[in-house]
């Protein structure tokens, strides 16, 4: 008597191999396949890349340099308060010596 459904050993053989090579095939990798914009792409993200790196780096600079100027402008501020409260004790010392150097004047007038 024939098997009408194959359902026979060889034939069972024969399925568990070709699903055997059919899960091989499935997990066997995919030849890669390139994009014809890829090129394209890095080179504009490398460019974009580039300008970033350019704007910040001119930002730093700017940030850095405007620090410098408003501590520059701070010592200077200072410096001239300095030779503000100096002027200012000289003038009074010349005030002082001139009240005394008055005074030594009157004393001299009034011994007279």
């Amino acid at each position: 008597m024939k098997d009408p459904l194959k359902t026979g050993f060889e034939h069972r053989l024969e399925a568990a191999a070709a699903a055997k090579k059919a899960l091989v095939e499935k997990l066997r990798p995919k030849p890669t396949v390139v994009d014809p914009a890829h090129d394209e792409r890095a080179a504009n993200k490398a460019a974009e890349l580039a300008a970033m790196r350019s704007d910040r780096t001119a930002a730093r600079i700017a940030a850095r340099e405007a620090a410098m100027a408003a501590a520059l402008l701070l010592e200077t501020q200072a410096l001239d308060a300095k030779r503000g409260e100096r002027r200012e004790r000289k003038s009074l010392s010349k005030a002082e010596a001139k009240a005394k150097r008055d005074a030594r004047y009157a004393a001299r007038k009034a011994r007279r």
